[in-house]
C-alpha cells in the first residue's frame, strides 16, 4: 500500500501573521506532504469581525518561504472570484513556489461575507453549485495550456491563455463537498483530488455513486485522490486532549456542539490512527486536519511524526 498524505489546513482567523507565517515555516521542516488554508474574508465562527487574512495573499507569502510543502486552499470559495482570475492567481502560486500550488474550490457557505463585501450569493447552493461547475470547466483548460474561449451562463473568457502557463504540466485540482446530485459529478469531471467531512459509513456512499458519476464521463475513480479532512488534538491521554481542544474552541467561539459531526477526533497517537484506518480501508491516501488559532504545536509534531507510521502500517 502506497503511503497515505498527510496535510495540514491552517485557520486564517483570530492570529496575528507573525504567527501564521511561522506556522507555515513549521509545517514545511516537519515534512508534510501539503498546507492549506482556508478561504473567507470574515471570521467564520462568533464575532465576524475577528481578524482574518485574505487567502490568496497568504498562499503567494507561503511559497516564498516554504521550501517543499504542496500549497493549496481547502477550499476556495468559487463565488468570491472570477475563475480567470483565480486560473491566474493559483498560476502564480505556482511560479513564487517553484511548482507546489494546488487548487482548491468550493461552493461557498458563508452568506454574511458575501453579504458584507457586496458578492452575489447566488439564489440556493444548487445555483452556486452550478457556478461551480461552470467555474471549473474554464480552469481546468487554462491551467492545461489551452486557450478559452467561454460564453457563459455565468462567466466570459474571449481568447484567453495563460501566459506563462503554471510551471507543473498538470497542476491538481481539489474540489470541496459532498452534494450527492452536483458537487461529486464536478469531482468526476474536473477534480485531481476529492476532499470531504464524512463519517466512513457516508464515505462508502459516496465513493459508490462517485464511481458512477467517473464511470459516465468515462473515468477510472482511481484517478482521483480521496482526501479526508479532519480536526485532530494528540496528547498522552484523552482527557487531556479533550481539555485542549475545548480551549481551542472556547477561543475561536465556538462550542463542542459545533463539531459532533465533523471528524473532530481526540486522544493518543494510536486512537487518532484507530479513528483513520477505516478510511485507509475505504481507499482515502490522503488526510488533511484543520488547526485553529492558537496553532497547537503538539499536535501539529506528533500528526506526522507519530500518527502518520501508524496509519502506513500494511
Amino acid at each position: 500500500m502506497p503511503d497515505v498524505a498527510f496535510g495540514l489546513s491552517l485557520w486564517g482567523q483570530q492570529t496575528s501573521w507573525a504567527d501564521l507565517l511561522s506556522a507555515a515555516k513549521r509545517v514545511d521542516s516537519l515534512g508534510y506532504d501539503h498546507l492549506a488554508t482556508w478561504d473567507h474574508l470574515l471570521a467564520a465562527t462568533g464575532d465576524p469581525n475577528k481578524p482574518v487574512f485574505e487567502s490568496y495573499a497568504t498562499l503567494a507569502a507561503w511559497a516564498a518561504v516554504t521550501s517543499r510543502v504542496r500549497l493549496g486552499l481547502l477550499v476556495g470559495a468559487n463565488s468570491f472570484r472570477n475563475p480567470a482570475i483565480v486560473a491566474k492567481a493559483i498560476s502564480t502560486i505556482d511560479h513564487i513556489s517553484g511548482g507546489r500550488a494546488m487548487l482548491g474550490l468550493g461552493g461557498a457557505w458563508h452568506e454574511r461575507e458575501h453579504d458584507a463585501y457586496g458578492i452575489d450569493f447566488g439564489a440556493s447552493l444548487g445555483e452556486r453549485l452550478r457556478w461551480l461547475d461552470e467555474a471549473l470547466s474554464v480552469i481546468r483548460p487554462l491551467l492545461d495550456g489551452v486557450e478559452v474561449t467561454h460564453a457563459g451562463p455565468r462567466y466570459v473568457t474571449n481568447r484567453l491563455q495563460l501566459n506563462p502557463p503554471p510551471v507543473q504540466s498538470h497542476l491538481p485540482i481539489t474540489v470541496g463537498g459532498k452534494g450527492e446530485r452536483k458537487t461529486l459529478r464536478s469531482v468526476a469531471k474536473y477534480a485531481d483530488i476529492w476532499n470531504a467531512v464524512v463519517s466512513p459509513d457516508e464515505a462508502a456512499r459516496k465513493l459508490t455513486i462517485l464511481e458512477g458519476y467517473c464511470q459516465d464521463v468515462g473515468r477510472e475513480s482511481a484517478d482521483i485522490t480521496f482526501d479526508l479532512n479532519c480536526k485532530i488534538v494528540i496528547r498522552d491521554s484523552e482527557a487531556e486532549a479533550e481539555s485542549v481542544m475545548r480551549e481551542g474552541l472556547a477561543f475561536n467561539e465556538m462550542t463542542v456542539a459545533n463539531w459532533t459531526e465533523r471528524n473532530f477526533w481526540v486522544g493518543t497517537p494510536d486512537q487518532i490512527a484507530t479513528k483513520m484506518r477505516p478510511y485507509v480501508g475505504l481507499g482515502f491516501r490522503s488526510f488533511t486536519c484543520e488547526l485553529l488559532a492558537p496553532f497547537d504545536a503538539e499536535t501539529m509534531s506528533r500528526f506526522i511524526s507519530e500518527v502518520k507510521p501508524l496509519v502506513d502500517q500494511p
